[in-house]
């Protein structure tokens, strides 16, 4: 059986902002000239979840409002591979390490093994749950795209260092949030970036999550908000 290319895939990326109170910059890379999707453009580390991530232990998990409007409008049981895919290819793409210290009970899978050999089980307990699109009909590939934003600050890695990095992106470095629009940026990550510019002051999670929601169906903007009903 052949896959289904244009099947939506859920996939989750990760922003990144350092020096939030001077200069504050995002950390960004360009895809291949080859790539299927979205060749050439600048993005931010991200990708889709695959099978295995539900297996992969977490530290922490991220916190409330986070979860409850990553439940709205979606799967609960999806929130942990979200979180697991998020932080994996913050270091594939980047080599750059979101967790904690410590010690991986039985097997490492392939994908960490150097995570853990560097000490670290990953923690989504500092990330924050800000945006969600899915991927127009259309195109060559289809992602329903969460997307975290984490403060720097939180990384256990030279920020400098990506020589860990995969080879998917290239070009990375910390772009000032002012000069990014200079940038052949997907129309998406645009819409994004405004969001994140003015959450970069703010540490609360927003009060809101936006959805692009392009489904088979229909095309609509919609706010995330998670409200739990009493029991």
């Amino acid at each position: 059986m052949t896959e289904d290319k244009t099947a939506i895939r859920n996939a989750a990326t990760v922003i990144v902002v350092r020096d939030r109170s001077t200069t504050p910059r995002v950390l960004m890379g360009q895809r291949g000239s080859n790539a299927v999707f979205m060749p050439n453009k600048f993005v931010f580390p991200g990708g889709a979840v695959d099978a295995e991530d539900a297996d992969v232990p977490l530290a922490r998990m991220i916190n409330e409002p986070c979860v409850s409007r990553l439940e709205d409008m979606s799967d609960p049981a999806l929130i942990h591979s979200l979180c697991v895919a998020a932080i994996r290819e913050l270091f594939e793409e980047t080599g750059q390490i979101l967790g904690v210290q410590g010690t991986w009970q039985g097997a490492v899978p392939k994908d960490w093994k150097a995570f853990a050999e560097a000490g670290f089980l990953p923690d989504a307990s500092g990330m924050q749950y800000v945006f969600r699109a899915i991927t127009p009909p259309g195109r060559p590939r289809r992602f329903d795209a969460r997307f975290f934003f984490v403060d720097a600050d939180l990384l256990q890695s030279d920020l400098d260092d990506f020589s860990a990095a995969s080879e998917e992106l290239s070009h990375l470095q910390w772009i000032p949030l002012d000069q990014v629009r200079q940038y052949d940026l997907p129309f998406i990550t645009e819409v994004v970036l405004a969001e994140i510019g003015a959450r970069v002051t703010d540490n609360a999670p927003p009060a809101s999550v936006p959805f692009f929601k392009n489904d088979d169906e229909d095309s609509a903007f919609l706010r995330l908000r998670g409200y739990k009903m009493p029991s």
